[in-house]
């Protein structure tokens, strides 16, 4: 075999021209635009790096945010749970208070209840005993009896002071002697005579008739009454046995 050293001086110089052709034509633009390229790369790198570092402090932002909202939901639910718990205790506390005055008013109100009913109950025994003694009393209406309560009338009389017997002896229009039945003419002159001798002076007196007095009489003005009837004795008792209760 053998070599043309002209075709192979022509290969060469063939070779180097396209060498020459090729770093001129497309190298250049090539590695310009593998340049631009790069640039463009590196740029955009450059914005997602930005873009990364702003979401990131987005997110830690959000984070911190998110953070602080749980530490204030907390603190929030704390203070709710602290603030029903008192109002919890307060209400109860109300509660309580308003049921041992409710306990307390029903047992006063239970109490002045039976008060009154023990009262009202000895009042009733002490009339229904005074309304029997008025049964009783009232058969017994003799001439005994009569003469008994006129010495009563003229100590009653005695008993007062010169200047009301002097008053009573000095009412205009005389005095009114009221009895429980009908008087004879011998008992209205003896009862006026007694009483005369007892004031000292002699009133013109008014018979009337009371049967409620159911015996003994009283001596009346328009001022003034001298009581002197098993009436008022059983008044006085009946008002007696009403206070002791």
């Amino acid at each position: 075999m053998s070599i043309n050293l002209w075709t192979l001086g022509l290969q060469a110089i063939n070779v180097a021209v396209l060498m020459w052709l090729l770093s001129r034509v497309f190298w250049t633009p090539v590695a310009a635009a593998i340049t631009a390229r790069q640039a463009t790369v590196t740029a955009l790198l450059t914005d997602a790096k930005a873009a990364q570092a702003k979401a990131d402090a987005a997110l830690a932002e959000v984070t911190q945010t998110r953070a602080g909202i749980a530490a204030e939901r907390t603190a929030a639910l704390a203070e709710a749970a602290a603030q029903a718990e008192v109002v919890t205790k307060a209400a109860a506390a109300s509660a309580r208070t308003q049921a041992e005055a409710l306990v307390t008013a029903a047992a006063a109100t239970a109490a002045a209840k039976a008060e009154t009913d023990r009262a009202a109950a000895e009042k009733a025994a002490a009339t229904l005993a005074v309304a029997m003694a008025r049964k009783l009393l009232a058969g017994l209406d003799t001439e005994v009896v009569q003469t008994a309560f006129l010495a009563r009338l003229v100590a009653g009389i005695g008993a007062m002071t010169p200047q009301d017997r002097a008053a009573l002896a000095a009412t205009k229009g005389g005095i009114t002697l009221a009895s429980p039945g009908d008087l004879s003419p011998e008992a209205r002159k003896a009862i006026t005579q007694t009483v005369h001798d007892a004031l000292g002076a002699k009133p013109v007196l008014h018979f009337v008739t009371d049967p409620a007095l159911i015996a003994g009489g009283e001596l009346r003005t328009p001022h003034f009454t001298l009581h002197n009837s098993w009436r008022a004795d059983l008044d006085d008792i009946e008002r007696a046995l009403t206070d002791a209760a």
